[in-house]
């Protein structure tokens, strides 16, 4: 048996009862493990449970987005093409593959963050489901085997998105130290997928308005 056996963490987010508003919250799971996620779908709360090492941290941030999950997912689904709503890239390219499971892509990073480059694997595209996985599996960067899964379902104002991770702590950092660097990536992409699939919902509404 290992030393430190890998652990099971389910993401704990709640959602406020008045008018469907969503409170977006991100906890280190390695505190909260076990808990529960309450009241996503239980087949999209399966994909948020990781296993984690004693080495690892694990989080997830919650997106509500005012467009359907038709519009959220054409923007989130394309692997080829991450910088369409995540800022922090400045280019991609795959290298194997055409899109389907175990494809591979490049991604290079915007100057300012302490990372280069990184090259991540599509683990998970389900259409049916709206859950795309992919795993970081080399690169210059600070987010060693990392790997985060996003899924979509439907809310009353539209779409809830939520991301969660799993990454190990760099040596001299701490675990929430991790999380709080990787939170405030993924927050500021869903933040920007929200305002995009927000837009052309927008203009897909007033191209219908105008034809009819």
């Amino acid at each position: 048996m290992p030393v430190n056996p890998p652990r099971s963490a389910l993401l704990v987010h709640r959602i406020n009862g008045g008018g469907g508003n969503m409170q977006s919250q991100s906890h280190n799971l390695k505190r909260r493990s076990p808990a529960i996620i309450a009241p996503l779908p239980e087949p999209v709360a399966r994909h948020h449970t990781h296993e984690i090492r004693a080495d690892q941290s694990c989080s997830a941030v919650i997106q509500e987005i005012a467009a359907p999950v038709s519009t959220v997912w054409s923007v989130v689904r394309r692997f080829d093409n991450p910088q369409a709503y995540k800022h922090f890239v400045k280019s991609c390219n795959v290298i194997v593959g055409d899109g389907d499971v175990g494809t591979l892509r490049e991604v290079q990073v915007v100057s300012g963050l302490p990372a280069n480059n990184s090259t991540e694997r599509l683990e998970i595209l389900d259409e049916e489901r709206h859950v795309i996985s992919f795993s970081v599996v080399g690169g210059e960067h600070r987010l060693t085997n990392y790997r985060s899964v996003t899924t979509l379902h439907s809310s009353i104002s539209g779409t809830v998105v939520v991301e969660s991770y799993v990454v190990d702590v760099p040596p001299g950092n701490t675990a929430e130290d991790t999380c709080t660097f990787a939170d405030t990536i993924v927050r500021c992409n869903l933040q920007s997928l929200a305002q995009i699939a927000e837009n052309i919902a927008k203009r897909s509404a007033i191209n219908k308005s105008n034809i009819s």
